[in-house]
């Protein structure tokens, strides 16, 4: 009799075990791809957010340089009084052309009081229902100042 033979009895209780360690090990791999799936997600939603930060930034940024180019007419930049023919028109529509939902309650301000300038940028992500915002604070003066 050979002894390294494992009785039939014995292989019989240990029939599937095999299939058994298979599916617990696609059950665990099934869950790291989901998970790897759900943070790449997350990594693509941040870098979106990014992307508008940046873009946000950059056009506060350029409205800050063209009023530091023009002191002498401050108050020409708010909001509420920018002139048709006014750089901050066209920066407006650029605000609102490259960030979503930058239009409407959510459209670009300006504030100026004296002779400081508060810009702040609103967007809002499609299919999101909070609004993000951009906010800067300068102060302009003239050489004369």
């Amino acid at each position: 009799m050979n002894r390294g033979a494992m009785p039939r009895a014995a292989r019989g209780r240990q029939g599937g075990v095999m299939m058994l360690e298979a599916l617990l090990g696609i059950l665990i791999f099934s869950v790291g791809i989901l998970a790897l799936l759900g943070m790449q997600a997350t990594a693509m939603r941040a870098t979106i957010d990014a992307k508008y930060r940046s873009e946000a930034s950059f056009l506060a940024n350029e409205l800050l340089g063209v009023i530091w180019g023009d002191p002498a007419n401050i108050a020409n930049y708010a909001t509420a009084s920018c002139p048709a023919n006014n750089p901050c028109n066209a920066w407006l529509t650029r605000v609102q052309a490259r960030l979503p939902n930058a239009t409407g309650a959510n459209a670009p301000t300006m504030v100026v009081a004296g002779r400081q300038i508060t810009i702040t940028i609103f967007w809002q992500r499609p299919g999101e229902t909070t609004v993000s915002n951009h906010q800067v604070v300068a102060q302009v003066y003239r050489s004369s100042d």
